[in-house]
């Protein structure tokens, strides 16, 4: 039975990863922000642990889990979770930078350095889920593509530091998915919100599932996804 560690599991690409590996019975420790939502999360999926620990303090993260009983191997180490203000350049005001770059950028990194010794012992798995903006940056998205663009940087470097080690490193890159962020993003460009419109949830989730069954002769380093329709 493997054990994944996801962050982001309450909605979007998150809940349907959370979803497909507790059916089919691998052991899940979730990442929740505050222990109400940790409560939540845990009678979502009956059976599973959770971690307390705040993305938008990624420097109290160690504090956080020092307090906590930590997995004692980590099959895979999932980061789903991420936030999205869109604003032009000139408009943005550090505290919105901050924002971004503290829950899309320092708290994956700050998080996969404190679940790297687990990862090593079992040569687990790391999946970003990053964005096509993590590709490309367009107007009024500069610190969200910043963010993204920055876990790109660090995925690469993570996969040359731990390759000798075993671990492998995917970077996934939907377009835009149905989810309450994409109806955040769709309010925020004045445009009305139709999820059928866009990416399913769950065949992303399909992709990183891909990327963790994948027999140890190979690694998926990047795999982007966009809508078929």
């Amino acid at each position: 039975m493997a054990t994944h560690l996801i962050t982001g599991a309450g909605s979007g690409i998150g809940a349907a990863v959370a979803r497909r590996l507790h059916e089919r019975g691998d052991e899940l420790v979730l990442l929740a922000r505050d222990a109400g939502r940790a409560k939540e999360l845990a009678q979502a999926y009956p059976g599973s642990r959770t971690l307390v620990g705040d993305l938008a303090a990624p420097d109290r993260l160690s504090w956080a889990f020092s307090h906590q009983t930590m997995p004692e191997r980590l099959d895979s180490l999932l980061h789903i979770a991420g936030i999205v203000d869109l604003g032009r350049i000139g408009d943005l005001t550090p505290k919105t930078w901050h924002a971004q770059l503290d829950v899309n950028l320092v708290a994956p990194a700050e998080l996969t350095r404190l679940m790297l010794p687990q990862l090593r012992v079992v040569q687990g798995t790391v999946v970003f889920v990053n964005s096509g903006a993590g590709l490309n940056a367009h107007a009024e998205w500069g610190a969200y593509a910043a963010s993204k663009h920055g876990l790109k940087a660090l995925a690469d470097s993570l996969r040359q530091e731990e390759k000798p080690n075993g671990v492998r490193v995917t970077s996934v890159y939907p377009g835009r998915t149905a989810s309450p962020m994409q109806a955040k993003v769709h309010q925020q460009e004045g445009k009305e919100y139709d999820g059928s419109q866009w990416i399913d949830p769950d065949s992303v989730a399909t992709t990183i599932l891909t990327a963790l069954d994948l027999p140890r002769d190979a690694e998926i380093n990047d795999l982007t996804v966009r809508p078929g329709r």
